[in-house]
């Protein structure tokens, strides 16, 4: 088996996913980046240095695609597979009561469902390297409901829920599961509107009174929580302030996603 060791990132071409395969890239990591995005995928592979890079070009929703890919890059890495970060995911804003059911397909397929394809399919390829990681991508709005924003946060929920359940499963085989909870970032995932509202994604996070964060941030949150014992890496204020006000101020926090939506 190689001694180089590898990462393979879903959602890759932008965002968290292109920042922690930067990051990774750079101090060594051989990096697969799979993404639904040809061109911006492209791109960000581009970018980074040559022979170090694979780059994917994949839907999460297809279990077919997850078996080829990572097949090809465990070919390539030498057997290994010492990180698969199940990060890709879709934003979609705007009261329940008026979204599509296509959009509520649509973002629990890909945010809940792929990650689940993840683990499921990648657990065969983690099994085979010695310490590795499964790390899945959870959010701010994964600790406490957030209003105007319902399905993306039950799914990120969701996310939190299976990442600590696995951490549980998967521990006698020597295989460590990890769950950021980042600070919403700022990343064009904000900029969506669905389910008819005339509200983006980013004015009901800021109207919720939640900061965003700074992607590099949460690359550096990504390599702290591979390398840690935590099941749970909380980054930014916003998930901060959420993971407290959760535990010790229920109330006042309820109140404030009311006002949120006013």
């Amino acid at each position: 088996m190689s001694e180089v060791r590898a990462i393979f990132i879903t959602g890759g071409a932008s965002g968290i996913g292109r920042a922690v395969g930067r990051l990774f890239a750079s101090r060594g990591w051989r990096v697969g980046l799979a993404d639904v995005n040809a061109a911006l995928l492209a791109d960000t592979a581009a970018q980074l240095p040559r022979g170090m890079i694979e780059h994917y070009v994949m839907d999460v929703r297809d279990r077919d695609a997850w078996r080829a890919c990572l097949d090809d890059f465990t070919g390539k890495s030498g057997g290994r597979l010492d990180v698969l970060f199940n990060n890709a995911g879709i934003g979609t804003g705007g009261p329940l009561a008026d979204a599509s059911f296509e959009d509520i397909d649509r973002t629990v397929a890909i945010n809940f469902t792929g990650v689940l394809n993840g683990a499921r399919i990648g657990h065969a390829y983690l099994a085979k390297t010695p310490g590795s990681v499964l790390l899945n991508t959870s959010s701010a709005s994964g600790i406490y409901g957030s209003s105007g924003l319902a399905t993306y946060s039950a799914t990120k929920f969701a996310v939190r829920g299976l990442s600590e359940a696995l951490d549980g499963e998967w521990y006698r085989e020597g295989i460590k599961v990890r769950c950021l909870l980042p600070s919403f970032i700022e990343t064009p995932l904000l900029d969506g509107v669905a389910g008819g509202s005339n509200r983006t994604n980013r004015e009901s996070v800021t109207g919720a009174g939640l900061e965003l964060t700074p992607v590099d941030a949460v690359a550096e949150a990504a390599w702290r929580a591979v390398h840690g014992d935590k099941v749970h890496t909380y980054v930014g204020k916003t998930a901060e302030r959420l993971r407290f006000a959760a535990r010790w101020l229920p109330g006042q926090l309820r109140k404030q996603m009311r006002r949120s939506l006013r």
